[in-house]
């Protein structure tokens, strides 16, 4: 048996011993997968992928949305010359047309549309002709079969209303692919300005890099930022370890989940307020 046959054989064996027990939880799995990853039988980036697709059926078009204020939209009355300034500047290739009210989306621009009447001027050119049919979906729904929507339909792009119909922000197949794979930078990415985006009464979804002060001036906590500057360096501190996406702790009445990380860093935290959601059970 050459080296690298015995090599192969080895790692077999090591997987089965791995899994002489059977997982019978998520967290269970997950675990055994860490430690797979820390006795090098695959490597960080694989492991994050995984524990990607293991946790992606358990968060929410919410969890990842876009706000409304950072969609690049067009009036459907535009000129043309308008149209394709807006979208030469903006660097996209889909923006939803808005109607006669700022909270009307009428359909959607595919960039590629356009191509056809670079270059023409006058009054023969309608928006609303070559616009494409809007893909609405609610904050609620979940990812995996948004995911399935998109490859069904061949979307790249959907708008997103919360329980009242309004529209709320967007979501895009690359936002969706990146809960699996990790960010896929572009020259394009624009960060979000706000760091904690509300879901409710108690519910948060939080960047890492938060600062200390701006989440105790937000959720009115007390957390301490002399040794460390942003809640995911608190957090982290807090796990003594790099943690996984899914792993969950306890600080000082907040429930924090990982929701996006990879091997060195806390991209993005779930938290829920532990204080307010005690004080509605009490009532």
């Amino acid at each position: 048996m050459n080296k690298e046959v015995a090599k192969k054989v080895s790692l077999i064996s090591r997987l089965k011993h791995m899994f002489t027990e059977q997982p019978k939880t998520q967290n269970e799995l997950l675990h055994v997968l860490r430690n797979a990853q820390h006795q090098a039988l695959i490597d960080a980036e694989t492991l994050s992928m995984i524990e990607g697709v293991i946790l992606f059926a358990h968060m929410r078009v919410r969890d990842i949305m876009l706000p409304k204020k950072q969609m690049v939209c067009i009036p459907h009355d535009a000129p043309i010359e308008t149209v394709i300034g807006i979208v030469s500047n903006s660097g996209h290739s889909r923006f939803p047309v808005l109607g006669d009210k700022p909270s009307d989306v009428v359909g959607t621009l595919h960039a590629k549309d356009l191509l056809r009447f670079h270059g023409q001027k006058g009054t023969d050119f309608l928006l609303t002709d070559v616009i494409r049919q809007a893909t609405i979906v609610p904050e609620s729904k979940r990812l995996d079969m948004l995911l399935s929507d998109f490859r069904i339909n061949r979307n790249h792009m959907a708008i997103v209303v919360d329980e009242y119909g309004a529209v709320s922000g967007f979501v895009t197949l690359e936002d969706v692919i990146e809960q699996i794979i990790g960010d896929i930078a572009d020259e394009f990415d624009i960060d979000e300005e706000a760091h904690i985006k509300a879901h409710g009464d108690a519910h948060y979804m939080l960047k890492a890099d938060t600062p200390i002060e701006e989440f105790n001036h937000t959720l009115n906590a007390e957390f301490s930022d002399e040794v460390y500057d942003t809640i995911g360096g608190l957090v982290m501190a807090e796990f003594g370890h790099m943690p996984g996406r899914g792993e969950q702790i306890t600080m000082d009445g907040f429930q924090f989940t990982i929701v996006n990380a990879d091997a060195r860093h806390i991209k993005l935290l779930e938290c829920i307020d532990k204080r307010i959601e005690k004080e509605h059970s009490a009532v």
